[in-house]
């Protein structure tokens, strides 16, 4: 759980057209479909097909990673960024997979950062289809022009432009960015077939509906791919497929070390260390009740330590607001946890803290 900053985006380019329909800000090749009509009072009607490719300017939206004040390097956020920086170094695709909670894409955006290129971020989704990673046709501007600077001579010209556009996976191709998809998961299988290509022979398969006359597309050298997911039984994750995870590197992410846990919960809350570690000790004895032993996650840490810090109270057994705060935090974690019908959270969570704060006055 760490912290990272965005750079700013360059600047967009703007065009003059009448627009008939919004186009959404990326960077793309734009094609221009025009049809000219010329009239004239002795002549006949002609027609003039003309397709024009124009490029579009960069767009900013692509960031660029910066590790912030708040970020924790530890020997085991080492350990897992090199060996990702390892990975990718040789051309491989690096796979960040674990519970959620165990820091996947701060990880994701670190490894990135060591890249130093700039970065596409693209987030799973269950409504995501391949167009929505490579591109598509998106919209029309048209303009009209009336030339009658000779009185017996009437000139129309009216153009209509049709415009292909470029969607993140295919700019990071084209430009050797580095692409973080995030819980690509959410999406479903047959939207990311598209990846197989782009990670075993480096080509982007492009839809004939893409206007430059470019079937294929050449992925560049520099580009790379670090993708995180949750595990399959999570709701609403699919199971990928076979073909794409053998093409990548998986990284198994469980939760962090005791020494991680404390500095990441002092660096996101402010707290001293002595109370950061009895939250953390707190939260890892919870981890041992009931059936779910990957939650709490230290994002838990991180709520607790906030508020406390926010409210001013103390980590100590017999603080009401150090209580309830902890009731509140980890009701949904613990939940399931009943007897008879009953939940046990409150019991197990007092009977953790007067252990864990015994400890604490004894130390």
């Amino acid at each position: 759980m760490t912290s990272y900053t965005a750079g700013e985006p360059a600047d967009r380019e703007m065009s003059s057209d009448r627009e008939c329909k919004p186009l959404p800000p990326v960077n793309s090749l734009r094609t221009t479909f025009t049809m000219r009509k010329r009239i004239t009072m002795n002549a006949q009607k002609s027609n003039i097909a003309v397709a024009i490719t124009e490029p579009i300017g960069p767009d900013g939206d692509n960031v660029i990673p910066e590790a912030g004040e708040q970020f924790v390097g530890t020997s085991q956020v080492k350990d897992l960024t090199d060996r990702a920086a390892a990975y990718l170094a040789v051309g491989y695709s690096v796979h960040f997979a674990g519970a959620a909670g165990t820091g996947k894409t701060t990880l994701a955006f670190h490894a990135a950062a060591k890249l130093g290129r700039p970065v596409m971020l693209i987030h799973g989704d269950d409504e995501f289809g391949s167009s929505d990673l490579v591109g598509r046709d998106a919209g029309y501007r048209k303009s009209r022009l009336v030339d009658n600077f000779i009185h017996s001579v009437v000139k129309t010209e009216e153009e209509t432009r049709s415009f292909w556009v470029d969607n993140r996976l295919t700019t990071a191709c084209r430009d050797g960015y580095t692409l973080i998809y995030d819980e690509f998961t959410r999406s479903r299988p047959e939207a990311n077939n598209v990846l197989l290509s782009i990670l075993e022979e480096k080509i982007l398969n492009l839809p004939s509906l893409r206007r430059t006359g470019q079937g294929y597309l050449d992925v560049h050298p520099s580009f790379r791919a670090i993708f995180t997911s949750n595990p399959e039984e999570y709701a609403g994750v699919h199971k990928s497929q076979d073909a794409l995870i053998d093409r990548i590197i998986t990284i198994n992410v469980d939760h962090y070390d005791r020494e991680t846990e404390v500095l990441i919960t002092m660096a996101k809350s402010g707290l001293p260390m002595a109370d950061a570690e009895v939250i953390v000790d707190m939260i890892r004895n919870l981890r041992l009740v009931g059936v779910n032993n990957n939650r709490p996650t230290v994002r838990a840490c991180i709520a607790i330590a906030k508020v406390l810090a926010h409210l001013g109270a103390t980590t100590e057994a017999d603080d009401a607001t150090f209580r309830w705060i902890c009731h509140d935090v980890l009701a949904g974690d613990t939940v399931k946890v009943t007897r008879a019908g009953e939940s046990l959270m409150p019991k197990k969570v007092d009977e953790i803290m007067k252990k864990v704060c015994r400890r604490k006055s004894k130390s």
